[in-house]
């Protein structure tokens, strides 16, 4: 049976694949975490791959501290880019597929039109260069492997928008959230979903597996501020919410100001469907009051 490792199983994406592997039959899931795989030490990857054979790794760990990122620049580029090119080199070895996860920030600048996965890149912060060393260095050492970018990640696991508002508007009085950064909020329950139906269809011989980069986000598109309204309105929370420019909120890494992906070669090359993102948002509110 095909041997799939997922990498980073902590994080949000990872948590929602551990939900969603429960019944699945046609492949066995290992997971690491930083307690298992330390991807700032060359010495441990090459010693966890040494005798470990696996026909997937899906990268899903990464360092995302945007902020923090412009003033911890090396360890950013050792998570972010050092790491996927040394996972990249062990799978080579034995003919491992990687699928490798990434971010609408190796683009920056100011965009008005999808972003294509061959679009121009120019990442204008420490964490979005780093992403993109570590795509060029994936690419580089494994030609044979599958990049999906995403977006505006949130769950009910770990630290994300959806959960920071929840949190203050119970807190606050109003909220100011900015709306001239555009983008599309993505579930990571539905990314996970994607890669997982992906993997089956590759694993059964539905599809082949097409190296090369890829788009996923929910469909739609909104700003922060419209984010943010909609939370509200679907929670009850009766906190108001006022619409400001980026520049009220200096923040150390400069945030894409578009970030709306193209999709159209991930559901083209793998048949996938993706929901709106109010569909998304809803079903991911009705999971956190049931738990």
């Amino acid at each position: 049976m095909p041997k799939v490792l997922i990498i980073g199983s902590d994080g949000q994406l990872g948590s929602a694949f551990h939900e969603q592997i429960q019944e699945i039959y046609w492949a066995t899931f290992s997971f690491s975490t930083i307690e298992n795989l330390d991807l700032t030490q060359p010495a441990d990857i090459q010693t966890f791959f040494s005798d470990k054979k696996f026909d997937f790794i899906l990268n899903c760990a990464a360092y995302t501290a945007v902020d923090k990122a412009e003033t911890e620049k090396e360890l950013a580029f050792k998570l972010n880019a050092e790491a996927p090119k040394l996972i990249a080199r062990e799978a080579n070895k034995t003919g491992t597929r990687v699928i490798h996860i990434s971010t609408d920030y190796v683009f920056g600048g100011n965009h008005c039109r999808p972003l294509k996965p061959d679009g121009p890149k120019a990442p204008e912060s420490v964490y979005g260069q780093s992403k993109l060393k570590g795509e060029e260095e994936l690419m580089k050492a494994n030609p044979e492997s599958m990049i999906i970018r995403t977006a505006w990640l949130y769950s009910r696991f770990g630290n994300n928008f959806l959960k920071t508002m929840l949190r203050l508007g119970k807190e606050k009085e109003y909220l100011n959230v900015v709306y001239d950064q555009i983008g599309s909020p993505t579930l990571a329950d539905d990314l996970a979903g994607a890669i997982i139906s992906i993997l089956e269809k590759i694993i059964n011989g539905k599809k082949q597996f097409v190296p090369g980069i890829y788009h996923f986000s929910n469909e739609g598109v909104c700003s922060w501020f419209d984010f943010a309204t909609s939370i509200f309105d679907k929670t009850g929370i009766h906190c108001p919410v006022f619409p400001v420019e980026s520049d009220q909120f200096p923040t150390p890494a400069p945030r894409p100001f578009y970030s709306v992906m193209d999709k159209a070669l991930i559901k083209e090359t793998y048949g996938i469907k993706i929901p709106h993102w109010q569909a998304s948002l809803t079903k991911c509110l009705d999971k956190m009051t049931k738990i």
